[in-house]
């Protein structure tokens, strides 16, 4: 009985999304269509520039660790708020809510980092394209990706082992349909106004910089753009910028909202409702931003398609003895 008591009191039971709710079926239901669509578009965009030679380039080497990341960031929560409204369960154990928190900042980090550097691939590429072999190298595409997941695992690792360090004397009930740092935070009786300072300091390191330098690079580009002489030129870098500013905008919109608004402590409902946005719907609508307007993704899609089905290699077999 003592080990079952204590077993219960070092779980923590989420509340979930809006749990008034009362089409919170109709709801699910959605996160998982959502879910599903999220999985298979993602895979299909990394498996296409896998198999295709014409998209080994850093662009698009880039955009699948974007794939990767979002494909990572929404199976954080989406699995276990099904799982939990499925089977009733809203229960996860101390060290399931650390790994929680832990990957969905060393993502979203992640993914900040990444961002920024394909504004960066995207200003050599058209502002010094002489050049964009030598500087974007494959060397140098690696060392991006290395320096966005080690980034994001390094600054994670320091707000998750302090937020689950604190000692709990609220009842250990999360408002939130995972595990958060900030929703976590407030179930702990400890002065923790230095640490919500830190988060604003790091907010502006992680958000606003990048952003910063995402503005210069696309105003820079768009001025280079100005001055070309062909418009077919200028309408394929315009399309390529339009793609990655619109993921910029999914991304940075909802953390600045969460995390710089004033006030946004006092309003945990629309807070999670953001977070929902950023986690989870974002990772499904940036592989369709990004391959509905890119050509190169439609061709790469439409020749492995073609290579790969079955009654094709038979026409072309019997072609062959023909």
């Amino acid at each position: 009985m003592e080990r079952n008591n204590k077993t219960i009191t070092t779980d923590f039971i989420l509340l979930g999304l809006w749990p008034e709710f009362g089409y919170l079926v109709i709801l699910i239901c959605f996160i998982l269509l959502v879910y599903c669509m999220a999985v298979i578009s993602n895979v299909v965009l990394i498996l296409l520039i896998w198999l295709d030679s014409r998209l080994h380039s850093p662009m698009y080497i880039l955009l699948s660790q974007l794939s990767l990341i979002d494909l990572a960031l929404i199976s954080t929560c989406a699995p276990k708020m099904v799982t939990d409204y499925f089977s009733g369960k809203r229960t996860i154990s101390q060290v399931g809510c650390g790994i929680q928190i832990f990957f969905s900042i060393t993502l979203g980090i992640a993914e900040c980092l990444l961002l920024t550097l394909m504004s960066y691939d995207r200003y050599i590429a058209i502002c010094n394209p002489l050049r964009y072999s030598v500087i974007m190298s494959h060397i140098t595409c690696k060392k991006m990706v290395i320096g966005s997941w080690a980034g994001g695992a390094i600054t994670s690792l320091v707000h998750t082992a302090y937020a689950m360090h604190l000692p709990i004397c609220h009842p250990r009930e999360i408002p939130h349909f995972s595990c958060e740092g900030m929703a976590l935070l407030k179930l702990t009786c400890e002065d923790i106004s230095a640490y919500l300072k830190s988060v604003v300091v790091s907010s502006f390191l992680v958000v606003l910089i990048p952003l910063s330098l995402i503005l210069a690079s696309y105003t820079l580009i768009f001025l280079a753009v100005l001055r070309m002489n062909s418009p077919e030129g200028r309408n394929k870098a315009l399309a390529t910028c339009s793609s990655h500013l619109c993921v910029v905008i999914l991304y940075f919109g909802p953390n600045m909202l969460v995390y710089m608004r004033p006030g946004a402590p006092k309003t945990p409902k629309l807070n999670q409702s953001l977070f929902m946005f950023n986690v989870i719907l974002t990772p499904m609508l940036n592989p369709f931003i990004y391959s509905l307007r890119n050509k190169n993704v439609i061709v790469a899609f439409k020749s492995v398609l073609i290579s790969r089905c079955p009654l094709r290699k038979v026409k072309r077999h019997l072609h062959c003895y023909a």
